[in-house]
């Protein structure tokens, strides 16, 4: 599946650590020391102005790290301060080792007392990828007013307090504006909370060997713009309509014909061959008008349903579809069909009203539709976004595109896949209608289900970019990403 980015949660890395000086003969200080260089490097490139630095150091390797670029940064020419929370002297010999070289350089150690130097830039090494709590009173403080002081900051690992595997922070956390991600991406850095505070992510390998996913298999993966080609080939010059499938968007309840609207032209813009449209009598004529290229039918039961379910080669389901008996008679309908599924809204509402297995279906929750799907609360979900998408898709038996910032998809079998694309902008009512329809498009154009959700959510997203970079994410419609998804997949 195209060129994926593979992304690992912190045990793993730190046994790559140590495979390293087991096996490589690396010694752990050499270690250190190539990551504090790299990250002077970094810091040097991002804020070549910058003549005062601040670095906070904590107990373990990453504040070893820190001190590492505390004496390169001296040795520069810069004013550097050090700066730890009460009781952070290095717990172990590297970082000792680090804390030394620093102070036989003439560098010096400052306890945080409540207040701060004025620095251009912070360099954050209180914790590493361990941490899985909230920080300490003392800690809390020191974040506090690091973020405070409206300072640029460089994150050694993952900014401070985030945990490195689910990318939710239990406490107070760093917000850093660069992160330099040592000998491999952590999986907690693309998703959810960590989108907040992670800013740029940097990964440096520190001059070990390139990854072997078969000796390491990552945990997740990430993919991004550049990754679409691999899925959207151009078509053939003899190519017709029936080889690029047949779409059906069922919804539209009584007020919300819009929702179903939208999913019909997302799948039409994504490429499919046909769209048709099942929904209440009284939004056809708006329907036809709005966009005519959608075949657009009056279902007022189940009964109506069929002989467009006959034909269609994916339905999508949800859009504007309600709870009422309309709504569920044709969701048991659809489902009943044995036809490939893409079921969002109130489809995924009724679902986890009456939960059952869907192995025929992609499922796009949004954060509070997985929490009803999984009966726990959306902060739960939130919490650990790569263990909600992975619980979902074994309850339901189906893949599963959890919506949000660093959106994830999970199925049976599969690792994780989190979209590096996607802004703000696009957290507005009626995206996820669109994603709908590009989902079940590509689906129908016979991508296999994992990879039609994975490449949908990704093209969905670089949309949303795309359009956001023409005047801003704020006010951004589902409708503006209309002529982007037509470009997009249709890449060079």
């Amino acid at each position: 599946m195209a060129d994926r980015l593979p992304l690992y949660r912190g045990a793993q890395v730190r046994a790559m650590d140590r495979r390293a000086v087991e096996q490589l003969g690396i010694d752990s200080y050499a270690l250190m020391q190539r990551a504090g260089a790299a990250a002077w490097q970094l810091l040097r490139g991002a804020w070549p102005q910058a003549r005062r630095i601040g670095v906070a150091c904590g107990p373990g390797n990453n504040g070893g790290d820190g001190y590492v670029l505390a004496r390169l940064a001296r040795e520069a020419g810069l004013q550097v301060h050090v700066v730890t929370a009460p009781g952070a002297h290095p717990r172990r010999d590297p970082a000792r080792t680090a804390l030394a070289a620093w102070r036989a350089a003439g560098g010096r150690v400052e306890a945080f007392d409540g207040l701060l130097p004025d620095v251009d830039v912070w360099v954050d090494a209180i914790y590493g990828i361990g941490l899985t709590r909230a920080p300490s009173d003392a800690v809390r403080s020191l974040i506090e007013r690091i973020n405070a002081s409206h300072r640029p900051v460089l994150a050694l690992d993952v900014p401070s307090g985030l945990d490195a595997d689910t990318g939710h922070a239990p406490g107070i956390v760093v917000a850093a504006r660069l992160t330099l991600s040592f000998i491999a991406p952590k999986q907690g850095l693309y998703t959810g909370m960590a989108r907040d505070v992670d800013g740029e992510v940097r990964v440096d390998r520190l001059g070990l060997p390139p990854i072997d996913t078969e000796l390491d298999p990552p945990s997740a993966w990430l993919v991004r713009d550049a990754d679409l080609s691999a899925w959207l080939a151009p078509r053939h010059a003899n190519a017709h309509k029936g080889e690029h499938g047949h779409v059906l968007c069922v919804g539209g309840e009584v007020g919300m014909g819009g929702a179903v609207r939208l999913c019909a032209e997302a799948a039409l813009r994504t490429g499919v061959g046909l769209a048709s449209v099942a929904t209440r009598t009284a939004g056809v004529a708006a329907l036809v008008a709005a966009r005519p290229e959608a075949m657009t039918h009056a279902v007022e039961d189940a009964r109506a349903l069929a002989p467009l379910l006959e034909r269609a080669s994916v339905v999508a389901v949800g859009p504007g579809l309600g709870q009422g008996d309309w709504g569920r008679s044709l969701l048991a309908a659809a489902v009943a069909s044995g036809k490939p599924l893409v079921l969002d809204a109130d489809a995924l509402n009724l679902l986890a009203a009456e939960p059952m297995p869907v192995p025929q279906a992609i499922l796009t929750p949004h954060p509070g539709e997985a929490g009803r799907l999984l009966g726990m609360p959306t902060a739960d979900v939130q919490a650990d976004r790569y263990a909600a998408a992975s619980a979902m898709a074994a309850r339901y038996q189906a893949v599963i595109v959890l919506k949000g910032a660093g959106t994830v998809v999970a199925a049976p079998g599969r690792a994780p896949v989190v979209i590096g694309a996607g802004n703000p902008g696009m957290a507005t009512g009626g995206m996820g209608d669109v994603l709908s329809g590009v989902v079940a498009a590509l689906l129908a154009q016979q991508l296999p289900a994992f990879e039609a959700a994975v490449a949908g959510a990704l093209l969905h997203a670089a949309a949303g970019d795309a359009a956001a970079r023409v005047d801003g994410e704020r006010g951004l419609l589902p409708s503006d990403l209309f002529p982007h998804l037509r470009r997009l997949a249709n890449p060079a």
